[in-house]
């Protein structure tokens, strides 16, 4: 019998200090760190500044946080915590916040999930840019070090689609130090490591996964000990006024991100050059990201909220696990790729299991596991079978146009955890709430087992066991030419799947929906294939709901179609619905049974 745990009995001293007061609780006199988000502060590891801070605890820091801190008023709130010994950690939070605060129709959200109570207002447009200027401002002999989605995404010239034009590296924008991208544990300790042996915040210019500004042009950039020789892109000047070198800057940026193993990025930009250095190498079957989620999490929100209402992400994912990183897809409309890495990261099953023993002691679980996923649920523990390949591979996924000979893409793993996950005496029900790739099972669902990379058999366990009356899958579009730009399979093992998924609720008595999700106005739609989309959904019996109207986001291939009209690969022209009344006219595609 698990031993509950009761909220109101964890000492405040559990969760890092967030005030002054709980700084002088723990005998310190100054933090080492502070980390500054956009977000609440909610100690569990699906919040990356709670990550980021208990890996730096666990490496012997003392790390304080400031959460979600008030820019408008005289500052206090920046000053409150005090000088930290090393360095202050800036993060936008879990989202970028211009998708957090705008609809895909730039209307402003009057909620925000990741705020007590759902309010919103409590973050700037760009915290990254405002609480970095605002720090250097009140201590400009501090380091800044950037973290985070918001940007990790903008580290290069990007497209904003608010304000509808380029800017240039969020390093360079806001004056910070270093910016860290991706999932940031292995920079951010060595950074840390460094700084404490008075090492100069220049001298961490060397560590991989990092991006600064140095003020000279690319050809004086001083060299660092990478193996693959730099990429250079045309400047950021040189974007503003030519949108095929801002393509072709995209493409071979995409390609890099790609790469296990790829060189410097080097652009310049006012007088000056932007650096990316080269991200940690991820080996196939890593497990080192058991590291991340072993940590002494209270898995709950500070007690300075508990009068203040839920805050909405927590609740949707406090029940939840996360298998894996990653994720090789490639899908031209999404950033996982560009900032988890397109190699999967697994995590052991003894880390899963602890976790979940975890959450049973909590007084919200009441026996129903939410989702078992990741990215995308299915990749767990897939990778290349000769790393060797993987090391020369260039392509943006294993799965498009069809699945990579070298992968190792076999479900028995998975489906072995799962099996042990139902086996635990305190779990009702394991369900998965991600996104289940199809294109995965699809090939090999009339296979043997072992052929067939215990496809089938995986299927049917999610069908029969996994699923609470629906099951998400991505088809994302119907027509052939669209889902070639979005690097997706044809529409016709949607089709395929939805079969097999009726038959198999139909042969074990469940009434259980496949609910797919689908996008309009992405680059290459035009109105009459939302027509077709329309045509054929509503043939299949569907009154589609989950569905959304393309938003260009920094740093996907999508996102640099709209804004170039050009293929970054190719450079040839796409075409793009711009139109805002025409975008809209494909959104009501969707809607057919509401007209």
């Amino acid at each position: 019998m698990l031993q509950p745990i009761d909220p109101d009995r964890i000492p405040l001293e559990a969760w890092l200090p967030v005030s002054k007061k709980e700084m002088e609780k723990r005998g310190w006199e100054q933090a080492d760190i502070i980390l500054l988000s956009g977000d609440a502060y909610v100690d569990h590891p699906s919040f990356g500044v709670a990550v980021i801070g208990r890996v730096l605890e666990k490496a012997g820091f003392k790390v304080a946080i400031l959460p979600q801190p008030n820019w408008k008023d005289d500052l206090r709130d920046f000053k409150k915590l005090g000088k930290p010994r090393l360095f202050f950690g800036v993060s936008a939070g879990s989202m970028d916040s211009m998708v957090n605060h705008y609809t895909a129709r730039k209307r402003l959200r009057s909620n925000d999930a990741y705020t007590p109570g759902g309010a919103a207002g409590f973050r700037p447009d760009y915290p990254t840019l405002v609480y970095t200027r605002i720090l250097k401002q009140i201590f400009p002999d501090v380091p800044v070090i950037l973290g985070g989605i918001e940007a990790s995404l903008r580290r290069i010239t990007h497209y904003d689609y608010w304000q509808d034009k380029l800017l240039p590296s969020f390093v360079k924008e806001s004056g910070a130090d270093l910016l860290v991208y991706g999932m940031g544990e292995k920079p951010m300790v060595e950074i840390a490591r460094r700084l404490d042996k008075n090492i100069n915040i220049k001298d961490c210019e060397d560590i991989p996964q990092v991006s600064y500004f140095c003020p000279v042009p690319p050809e004086k950039v001083p060299a660092t000990p990478f193996n693959q020789p730099d990429i250079k892109l045309a400047s950021h000047e040189t974007c503003l006024k030519d949108k095929r070198a801002q393509a072709a800057n995209f493409g071979m940026v995409e390609t890099a991100s790609n790469q296990m193993e790829c060189g410097r990025i080097l652009q310049a930009v006012e007088r000056g050059c932007v650096v990316i250095n080269p991200p940690f190498v991820t080996e196939p079957g890593d497990t080192s990201i058991d590291g991340s989620f072993d940590l002494p999490y209270t898995r709950l929100p500070h007690p300075r909220y508990k009068n203040r209402g839920d805050i909405p992400a927590f609740v949707m994912i406090q029940n939840s696990v996360t298998l894996h990183r990653g994720c090789f897809g490639g899908c031209a409309f999404c950033t996982i790729s560009a900032h988890q890495g397109k190699q999967v990261q697994s995590r052991s099953e003894e880390s899963v299991l602890k976790e979940i023993e975890h959450i049973a002691r909590m007084p919200y679980f009441k026996g129903n596991l939410s989702d078992l996923g990741g990215p995308s649920a299915n990749m767990y523990r897939m990778h290349g079978k000769d790393p060797a390949l993987c090391r020369k591979c260039k392509k943006p996924s294993c799965i498009v146009p069809q699945i990579c000979p070298n992968l190792h893409h076999d479900h028995a793993p998975l489906l072995n955890l799962y099996k042990k996950v139902a086996a635990l005496p305190f779990v009702k029900h394991a369900y998965i709430g991600s996104g289940i790739r199809y294109d995965l099972l699809v090939p090999f669902l009339h296979k043997e087992n072992g052929a067939g990379g215990h496809a089938r058999a995986y299927a049917e366990w999610v069908i029969a066991r996994a699923v609470s009356g629906r099951l998400k899958v991505a088809p994302e579009h119907t027509e052939s030419h669209v889902l070639k730009t979005m690097r997706k399979m044809p529409f016709s093992q949607f089709e395929t799947f939805k079969a097999f998924f009726d038959d198999e609720c139909r042969r074990i008595g469940k009434n259980q929906q496949l609910i797919p999700y689908f996008i309009s106005a992405h680059p290459s739609c035009q109105l009459s294939d939302m027509q077709a989309l329309e045509r054929k959904t509503r043939h299949l019996g569907y009154r589609l709901e989950q569905v959304q109207l393309f938003t260009p986001t920094p740093m996907t291939l999508a996102t640099e179609m709209y804004y170039t009209g050009l293929d970054p690969h190719t450079l040839q022209p796409v075409f793009v619905e711009r139109n805002p009344q025409g975008r809209d006219r494909q959104n009501d595609c969707f809607f057919w049974y509401k007209r």
